[in-house]
């Protein structure tokens, strides 16, 4: 069993606010939106080098999409930069209409995903948003699991032609990736290879899930880890191999049993092969205000709580 470490936390947001200036260092079509939100964004250091390619809308989320949707058509890549619950909820309108029904190449780039954003509570803990993002037609869905990985997923969506949903979040976490390792969008990681359990996470819960791989090692359980960076395109060959191999699953994810990534999977398994199977997510609630690492042993999404739904998958396998 391979052991990750980390020399220490940082937040995904800051990783995003480095890829933006990366790619945009290279690319010159590349622009960026906010909503009234770029230090929370990490977009400052892309205002300052490039001031003539960034728009401060203010706080109109709905007219930040359409700006967004009309710079395509002049050959721009715009990222759009807000908190996720303000990204999809507030303008899904929007982007399905003017985004998605007609392919257009932006970037909607959401922090503050989850329940991590911890203090600010339920009206701005979106934990639905991937459900949403998932089911429009011609979207893209990322979830990076650490700051190296968002950093280089900012920068990869750029060379994706169409629009993109990319998913990080606020509160600062094991940074374990390689800095040097490519995102290649729809190829999930496989982190450590098992024979008893396949565990696909996404996101914040990637690092619970390897410390719950820990756990399990000691007991002689070898599972499975592999990172789902990309919702959609689900990497189905990837999903399907590992399930073939171990018999069950898990899934682990910060957002809403009812539509994210294990309902991805469940799907799936379903039409290909049928297999047991637990979900570790939100259990159709909101959320509350708290500390991050409180709310997530509440509301079931440690590295504890994927070792239970380890043990209860395998007794029915």
């Amino acid at each position: 069993m391979k052991e990750y470490t980390f020399e220490e936390k940082k937040d995904t947001r800051s990783g995003f606010g480095l890829g933006l200036l990366d790619v945009a260092r290279t690319n010159p079509d590349v622009v960026g939106l906010c909503a009234d939100l770029t230090g929370s964004l990490n977009m400052v250091a892309f205002q300052k080098e490039f001031p003539d390619r960034f728009f401060q809308v203010g706080i109109a989320e709905a007219n930040m999409m359409g700006i967004a949707a009309g710079l395509t058509i002049g050959g721009k890549i715009p990222y759009t930069g807000t908190f996720a619950n303000f990204s999809t909820g507030r303008v899904y309108d929007q982007i399905r209409q003017s985004i998605a029904y007609s392919k257009k190449n932006v970037k909607i780039c959401a922090s503050h995903a989850g329940i991590t954003l911890g203090e600010d509570g339920a009206t701005h803990q979106m934990l639905e948003d991937i459900g949403m993002m998932r089911m429009l037609p011609n979207m893209t869905v990322i979830s990076p699991c650490d700051h190296n990985q968002t950093r280089a997923a900012a920068v990869a969506i750029a060379e994706y032609q169409g629009p993109v949903y990319l998913r990080f979040g606020r509160p600062k976490v094991p940074n374990f990736t390689d800095p040097g390792e490519p995102f290649r969008i729809g190829e999930a990681v496989v982190l450590n290879e098992g024979t008893d359990v396949s565990i696909f996470a996404t996101g914040h819960l990637v690092w619970e899930a390897l410390e719950a791989g820990k756990a399990l090692f000691k007991d002689g359980i070898r599972a499975e880890i592999i990172n789902i960076h990309t919702i959609k395109p689900l990497d189905v060959k990837t999903v399907l191999q590992s399930v073939e191999k171990t018999g069950c699953a898990v899934s682990a994810e910060e957002h809403q049993v009812h539509g994210g990534l294990g309902d991805a999977i469940s799907q799936v398994l379903a039409r290909y092969r049928p297999t047991p199977m637990e979900l570790v997510a939100v259990n159709d609630r909101f959320g509350e205000s708290g500390k991050p690492a409180e709310l997530m042993e509440k509301y079931g999404l440690s590295a504890r709580a994927i070792v239970e739904k380890v043990m209860q998958v395998l007794q029915r396998k």
